[in-house]
């Protein structure tokens, strides 16, 4: 395999997860009566640009398809994050009503619906066609298709330059990250500026975060590799925020390499020298992943066959992508986790795929009252524990397995 962004040849392996299905392709009833589709999950990088990319099988179309069941909005944190967000970029750079914000996979409306409550002209780019519709119900104009340079240059002609430019979470969701980013570069006016939010590397290394690998993540980010690909694709990156979400996240500010005016900032410089210092740009600094993945797994399905014998009943909660991970690397099914409950009524009533693990709604915890309820998605335990505090009324426990088993209360 060749690097997605230097066509340098890939030896060098971060992790190998085995083989999955795609994360988010959830099975209905009807589907469980048919095979699934498994591809291998393994993560190789590029010692030239220093790009973690997932090796390729799956295609974009087989895992972001109308059926696509993730939306934005069911967190209240992450919509209190985008509310905020929006607030600082409109008093940063001065947005106003002559503005036009343009957010590439808007999802489900979850944060222009804060720029159009600024009275902001904004645009969603969405291809799927489930967040699209929830998007447009918000009132909000979506443009139901994948971004790149063909897109871009089909909005400019049609005079949709942007002021701001916002991509969250979904640099690491594209096969062709050059087109992608090039594409920014196209949309943007000439004074423009991009933000990108995205899992930072260094965070997903330093604190085992395997299950954020899934084939809907085609890379994993370092602020090194991210600076060569803008530069080589028309972009500059003049400013770094890290972020708490999802585990440790970066959000990078860019502008056009021709035209952009604003300053590099120290904290770019920062974060910049925390990569060089935790030797990101050297092989060393990968070995050991692989290691530190199986013992997470194997932890937590020692956890689940003690709970069994010991005759614990335990569910889950969150749906989520990265639980996908977990549940098949692990070799999880009904007989050691009863069902996950989710509050998204797109994922209740199917089944996590692979694993086969029945989705509900939340009222089942209440009914069922398991022992243990392990927290899926851990990057938003606080939020769910706070949600779900009626569990520890039957003497319930929440279970994380990620970064290492952890049991609470103890």
């Amino acid at each position: 395999m060749k690097c997605r962004h230097c066509a340098s040849e890939l030896t060098l392996s971060l992790v190998d997860l085995g083989s999955a299905p795609p994360s988010n392709a959830y099975l209905t009833r009807q589907a469980l009566q048919a095979p699934e589709k498994w591809f291998p999950l393994r993560v190789l990088v590029c010692e030239n640009c220093w790009l973690a990319q997932t090796q390729d099988f799956a295609q974009a179309h087989e895992l972001f398809d109308a059926e696509y069941a993730y939306f934005s909005g069911f967190s209240s944190s992450w919509l209190a994050h985008a509310e905020r967000y929006v607030d600082d970029m409109v008093a940063r750079f001065g947005l106003h009503s002559g503005s036009h914000v343009v957010e590439v996979a808007a999802n489900d409306g979850y944060l222009l619906q804060y720029v159009k409550a600024h009275g902001i002209g904004c645009t969603g780019i969405e291809p799927t066609a489930s967040t699209a519709a929830a998007a447009r119900a918000k009132g909000i104009d979506v443009v139901e298709d994948f971004f790149g340079v063909r897109l871009a240059k089909s909005l400019g002609d049609r005079g949709m330059q942007a002021d701001l430019m916002v991509a969250n979470n979904v640099l690491a969701h594209v096969p062709d990250i050059n087109d992608f980013v090039a594409g920014f570069a196209s949309l943007l006016k000439a004074d423009g500026v991009a933000t990108f939010e995205f899992p930072h590397l260094l965070q997903l290394v330093t604190g085992g975060q395997f299950d954020t690998i899934y084939h809907e993540h085609y890379s994993y980010l370092s602020l090194t590799a991210v600076v060569r690909i803008f530069a080589a694709n028309g972009l500059a990156v003049f400013d770094a925020e890290q972020l708490p979400t999802h585990g440790g996240s970066l959000r990078l500010f860019a502008q056009r390499s021709d035209t952009g005016r604003n300053a590099r900032t120290t904290r770019l410089e920062r974060i910049e020298q925390a990569e060089s210092s935790a030797g990101v740009a050297t092989p060393g600094y990968y070995e050991g992943f692989q290691s530190r993945a199986e013992q997470a797994k194997d932890e937590f399905l020692m956890f689940l066959l003690q709970a069994k014998r010991q005759g614990k009943t335990v569910a889950a909660y969150g749906a989520a992508a990265k639980g996908n991970t977990l549940m098949n690397f692990a070799g999880v099914r009904p007989d050691l986790l009863a069902f996950v409950a989710d509050r998204n009524d797109a994922k209740q009533g199917k089944y996590m795929p692979g694993s086969r693990i029945p989705i509900v709604d939340e009222n089942h915890l209440r009914v069922a009252k398991p022992d243990f309820v392990v927290i899926l998605p851990w990057n938003l335990k606080d939020e769910i524990q706070s949600q779900l505090d009626y569990v520890v009324e039957w003497g319930g426990r929440f279970v994380t397995a990620i970064p290492r088993l952890g049991v609470f209360p103890p």
